[in-house]
């Protein structure tokens, strides 16, 4: 368990204890917050002098955090917990007081692998969340002819990318530690595996199906808004010790960030976006590629028509940038379900212990922004817009629906592990 004690708050006009800062990113789409961040000066604006660190994967980023030689990064959702909880290969304590963004990622799979889906079931293919119980029937026929298993690839063990295309399979009957070979590969080289014959199908974030679908190497089975409309996706993630010595510093970070958030929302700023990301030193893509999902323009297959998409990418409408405790524990109920982590454990003591809404709270204030309340309201509740009201400001909210309609609901319990 992480230790309780929550990182020392700033001071009221405490100036940062450190002002050089080295930040990780990983090249994806919604890598924009930090670039827009540096880029615009925003952390010029609050005292920081920021080097943006292109890494390779998500195993560099946790690496480099834990042993000092990032002082921060784009991170996973549930990459903090992971390393908190002892579901990593090492244990070391991290918190983050900011969601980067929500949604933003699909499975793909190869045409070779689309082209027998339709031969199974033409008529089930077109509708997304069915495309799973196609593919239980494939692999059902496969296992009965004695066919190897389809494989396919995530970016990360403790990523919603896993959860979610675990999610998604298990509704359908599909057991993805015993029925497919599930597999770790770092987002930009997806598309080179599946060309390569090396996958079958991937779960990713942008700009990665696009660019398999535009190359013509595969198409997208489905979205993961599709999946959980409106999940957590990326955080920014320090450790525990980086926070408690650099309070005022982290303040500092996660207003630069708040106000980058903020101007990457409005759809007329997307498109520069498109253009900043794809340089070399961020996603290095084709800026269509890029435009796709930030502007709501997804395509499932090339040539096909593209989808209205809006909320493709959210980076801080619907409350989108507090470290919601709601989205912590489905994150930790998903990595006891699946054996990453053994209960019994408290999930709510778990998820409060790394999920700090009080941190974003303190730089929203510093701002002079409005606060949603911590979340801890059940998730699935809600199938389209809502509106949270509190007593002096109201925030307008995004559905949270699951495909398959289950709602999640947070509890203090101790939660026992699912799987054995």
């Amino acid at each position: 368990m992480p230790h309780q004690t929550d990182p020392v708050m700033p001071t009221e006009n405490g100036v940062p204890e450190k002002t050089r800062l080295n930040l990780g990113f990983v090249p994806l789409t919604d890598c924009a917050v930090l670039a827009v961040a540096l880029e615009h000066g925003y952390f010029h604006r609050h005292g920081l002098d920021v080097t943006l660190s292109r890494e390779a994967s998500w195993a560099n980023i946790r690496d480099k955090v834990c042993c000092g030689v990032l002082d921060g990064a784009q991170m996973l959702a549930g990459m903090p917990l992971a390393a908190s909880l002892g579901a990593e290969a090492f244990q070391q304590p991290m918190v983050t007081g900011f969601a980067m963004s929500l949604n933003g990622n699909a499975v793909t799979v190869s045409n070779a692998l689309y082209r027998r889906l339709l031969d199974t079931d033409g008529e089930a293919m077109a509708n997304r969340p069915l495309t799973a119980q196609v593919l239980k029937t494939l692999i059902d026929s496969d296992r009965a002819a004695g066919r190897p298993p389809l494989r396919f690839a995530m970016v990360y063990p403790c990523s919603s990318h896993n959860y979610l295309l675990r999610y998604w399979l298990a509704a359908a009957g599909i057991d993805p530690d015993r029925d497919i070979t599930l597999t770790v590969v770092p987002p930009p080289l997806m598309a080179g595996y599946l060309q390569n014959g090396l996958i079958d199908g991937y779960c990713v974030g942008e700009p990665w199906n696009t660019r398999t679908v535009e190359d013509g190497l595969g198409h997208v089975l489905i979205a993961s808004y599709e999946i959980w409309n409106n999940h957590p996706e990326k955080v920014f993630g320090v450790t525990r010790q980086w926070a408690q010595q650099h309070p005022n510093t982290h303040r500092a970070v996660l207003m630069a960030l708040i106000e980058a958030a903020r101007w990457l929302d409005p759809p007329e700023n997307r498109a520069e976006a498109a253009e900043l990301l794809s340089g070399p030193e961020y996603v290095d893509a084709p800026v269509e590629l890029l435009r796709a999902g930030l502007l709501g323009e997804f395509r499932y297959g090339k040539g096909e028509a593209a989808a209205a998409f809006p909320d493709f990418h959210v980076f801080h409408r619907y409350a989108a940038n507090i470290p919601r405790r709601t989205h912590a524990e489905w994150l930790v109920s998903q990595m006891l379900r699946w054996g990453q982590l053994k209960g019994p454990l408290d999930v709510a003591a778990a998820a409060a212990g790394v999920y700090l809404p009080a941190l974003y709270r303190a730089a929203a204030a510093k701002l002079g922004l409005p606060c949603p309340p911590p979340d801890h309201n059940a998730a699935g509740a809600h199938d389209q817009p809502w509106l949270l009201a509190t007593a002096t400001h109201s925030f307008d909210m995004g559905p949270d629906r699951f495909f398959d309609g289950s709602v999640f609901e947070p509890s203090s319990a101790p939660m026992p592990a699912k799987r054995p």
